[in-house]
């Protein structure tokens, strides 16, 4: 059973009709209409609360129509993952090249036209849509926001609801004309980008949100070489007598000495633990105030 049908069987089965469930939701008639005609795949669980006012209002247990949601998009993307990245259309890609800084928009542009859907694209694309999508996501319980962004966009209420649920669902490989207009381009006010470390500032549009600037990194890291373990301390670990309630922060210390060269026995550790363990040798420091 998918997601569709559960709600129409609990339709039928409480006497109810899709208005009633549309104004549950505050969504419009149409929107669930063609999600019940499965002409719109079920929304991300993660990115929506309308699976919770479906829920209470078909009296479904607590996460049963989120659970089934999840199944049927994973088997939807098993379809899609084979097929290629699409391009976006024109005007996407306008919109994000005029909000990138001006110093920076040429070359950017350069690098864009020479693949349809390039990993500079891509990356931009994403960061962009996680800025945005996270104001929709944090303003989606804002009733007075959601109004100003109604009038913003010249709709209803709902279908300004509608309107976020489906921007929250999207991805760079499916965003629509009606998420630019709506969202990116009213929340993104510009961006730019280090073209040697990939670092991006995003700035959304104070007059939309409270949220600051975004800056993102990709630092390249090195990682970290395993510490080989000296046989002496193999030895010393593995005799309880001698490391009895040795905690793992006296394993670390004991494993970070520097020897030199030199093959301690498991007596050198035991004496290092016992030299590390008494107060004698680590004299507290005087508090603030004291002589």
């Amino acid at each position: 059973m998918d997601v569709s049908l559960l709600i129409r069987h609990r339709l039928k089965e409480l006497g109810l009709e899709q208005k009633d469930l549309a104004a549950a939701a505050q969504v419009t008639e149409s929107y669930i209409s063609k999600l019940l005609a499965r002409k719109k795949a079920p929304p991300s669980p993660g990115r929506t609360d309308i699976y919770e006012k479906i829920g209470r209002v078909l009296k479904l247990p607590s996460g049963e129509l989120s659970k089934l949601a999840d199944v049927q998009r994973i088997e939807e993307l098993r379809k899609k993952v084979a097929e290629p990245p699409r391009p976006l259309f024109k005007e996407f890609r306008e919109l994000i090249l005029r909000k990138c800084d001006s110093a920076r928009q040429q070359e950017v542009r350069r690098i864009f036209e020479k693949q349809p859907f390039g990993e500079l694209e891509r990356l931009v694309t994403q960061k962009l849509l996680d800025v945005a999508q996270g104001v929709a996501r944090e303003e989606l319980g804002n009733e007075e926001w959601l109004r100003v962004m109604a009038q913003v966009s010249n709709c209803s209420y709902e279908q300004e609801r509608v309107a976020i649920l489906e921007f929250l669902d999207t991805d760079v490989f499916n965003v629509s004309s009606e998420n630019c207009v709506s969202f990116l381009d009213p929340i993104i006010d510009s961006w730019d980008i280090d073209l040697k470390t990939f670092g991006m500032e995003v700035v959304p549009n104070r007059r939309l949100t409270a949220a600051n600037l975004k800056r993102f990194e990709f630092a390249e890291q090195e990682s970290p070489q395993p510490v080989a373990v000296e046989p002496g301390l193999e030895q010393f670990l593995k005799d309880e007598s001698l490391s009895r309630n040795v905690t793992e922060e006296e394993i670390a210390f004991l494993k970070a000495l520097n020897l030199r060269g030199k093959r301690p026995s498991p007596i050198y550790y035991y004496r290092e633990l016992q030299n590390l363990r008494d107060p004698l040798h680590f004299p507290s420091l005087p508090q603030p105030g004291e002589d």
